[in-house]
């Protein structure tokens, strides 16, 4: 069931080369539709994406991790409210606030890459188009896809801790889409946009419930490959020690260095998931098919992940005179 993703994509970037205005599809319209260019287009910020793909360089060759963080980021702000930098706000019960959002990072990068888009820049630029243009660009450095964002968003002005409904890492298949469609988006959104869990870290508490008390049984998840779940087991003790931290573990063993890869696919494919939501994807006929797809071609999972971050890049997004360009992002303007 492979959708013309990469093909659309790629007539994007021939159009855009040819001087062509391409307003971004397969999402709802939007009062004023997002579109490639938009910063050159109004004449205010033409060379902000080469100004933030220096800084996501500059920074990964630092920082390898600074990727995933980054993905993470951009899914807990558009699925949540949109994509309209709420996830970015400070104070008492915001989005970052919630339970569900503990252990999101880079904020700190993202206030980077802003004062330097200020400075040159001034008022210019959306805190929600940066955080898009900064996952694409950490996306590419890890050795995926680039891909054309679309421009055009504004912030949000409110920020709200009740918002977050982001779903349990173990839940079904049937319920993980029913969640994405209540979005607004599809399920080779969904199994797409999961192989994110290719790079990046998650907590012991996440998967506890695997390990040791699997639907409330007292014993493991017995589709888990043995090895893994020995594995799994030895980093993720069913008890801590009084005063030891939840432990971090790799949501994918095989990649620790966090590079862009369909490896993800093939240790579902093996029963080797981390995550119960991931191992779900082998008990949904599409998700079966899109899992074995992805899993025997990079090229087509490359191709997908672009499309699917595009899409979810223009969820409720704010334009035209809603919201307003946030001097600081993490805080509304005065």
């Amino acid at each position: 069931m492979m959708r013309e993703g990469y093909v659309f994509l790629s007539l994007v970037v021939l159009l855009t080369l040819c001087g062509v205005k391409v307003a971004a599809v397969g999402l709802p319209a939007e009062s004023a539709p997002l579109i490639r260019h938009y910063y050159k287009v109004h004449n205010t910020c033409a060379n902000v994406e080469p100004f933030v793909r220096q800084q996501v360089k500059a920074f990964m060759e630092k920082d390898k991790t600074i990727a995933p963080k980054v993905v993470k980021l951009l899914y807990a702000d558009c699925m949540v409210n949109g994509c309209d930098a709420s996830i970015l706000l400070d104070g008492p019960n915001t989005e970052k606030t919630s339970p569900k959002n503990r252990g999101l990072a880079a904020f700190a990068f993202i206030d980077i890459v802003k004062k330097v888009i200020e400075q040159r820049c001034p008022g210019a630029v959306s805190c929600a188009d940066i955080l898009n243009i900064v996952a694409r660009d950490a996306i590419y450095f890890s050795g995926g896809p680039s891909y054309p964002v679309f421009l055009g968003r504004r912030d949000g002005l409110k920020s709200d801790a009740a918002w977050v409904d982001l779903p349990s890492p173990s839940i079904s298949w049937e319920s993980a889409l029913a969640y994405f469609t209540s979005k607004g988006l599809n399920v080779q959104d969904m199994t797409t946009l999961l192989g994110g869990h290719m790079m990046g870290r998650t907590r012991c508490s996440s998967i506890l419930d695997r390990l040791y008390d699997f639907n409330k049984t007292g014993k493991a998840d017995p589709t888990m490959e043995p090895t893994t779940l020995s594995y799994l087991q030895k980093q993720c003790p069913k008890k801590v020690k009084l005063g030891q931290p939840n432990p971090l573990i790799n949501l994918n063993p095989e990649n620790p260095t966090h590079k862009f890869t369909n490896s993800y696919y093939k240790r579902v494919s093996a029963n080797k998931a981390v995550l119960g939501v991931d191992q779900q994807l082998r008990y949904g006929g599409d998700t079966y098919e899109l899992t074995d797809q992805y899993a025997n071609s990079l090229a087509d999972f490359k191709g997908e992940f672009a499309f699917s971050m595009s899409r979810m890049g223009g969820l409720k997004v704010l334009t035209g005179s809603n919201g307003q360009i946030r001097k600081d992002c993490r805080v509304v303007n005065k």
